[in-house]
């Protein structure tokens, strides 16, 4: 048991076994010995190790980004979360599949938007479609809002054909 020196105040102190592991050094890469050997994009004169997984470029030790078991040169890194082309980069997501559902509850909800629904409706189903494959967001979740969202929209949509063709048969 350990005290505070400057109050008394009991301390505990918890260590993890990360605590007692060593940290690896890192690796420079080897020279190239013999002409056949194939060297690292980024440094000619190093022994490449691996590909990258994205461009095929030779990497040396040194340049060897390991993220996931799969290996990256520092340029396609760098674009990849750039561009948010690396899932395992990504750190914000936009949430589709609740914008889908908001534009298609919206009118529904609030009654002075209800005409606003002949845009609203058709934009949901556009959404929800063309967003289908993309991943909603670090935490799992399902299609169900997707789902709503075209059903609702669609409901709408069919409210609109059937008005216009009732003032269509009535005027």
């Amino acid at each position: 048991m350990l005290f505070c020196p400057g109050c008394g105040a009991r301390i505990q102190e918890d260590l993890y076994p990360a605590q007692y592991q060593q940290i690896g050094a890192g690796e420079s890469g080897q020279k190239i010995h013999w002409e056949d050997e194939a060297g690292c994009f980024y440094h000619p004169d190093k022994q490449a190790t691996v590909p990258c997984d994205l461009c095929g470029r030779f990497l040396c030790a040194l340049c060897d980004i390991d993220l996931n078991g799969r290996h990256y040169c520092p340029a396609c890194l760098a674009i990849g979360k750039q561009k948010g082309k690396l899932q395992e980069l990504q750190h914000r997501y936009t949430l589709y599949d609740n914008i889908a559902l908001a534009l298609a509850l919206l009118p529904i909800l609030v009654p002075l938007f209800i005409f606003f629904s002949v845009l609203t409706a058709p934009i949901a189903i556009f959404t929800a479609i063309k967003y289908w494959k993309t991943p909603l967001s670090i935490v799992p979740r399902t299609k169900i809002r997707y789902i709503f969202a075209i059903i609702f929209s669609g409901l709408q949509i069919l409210g609109w054909v059937w008005l216009v063709l009732y003032w269509a048969t009535k005027g």
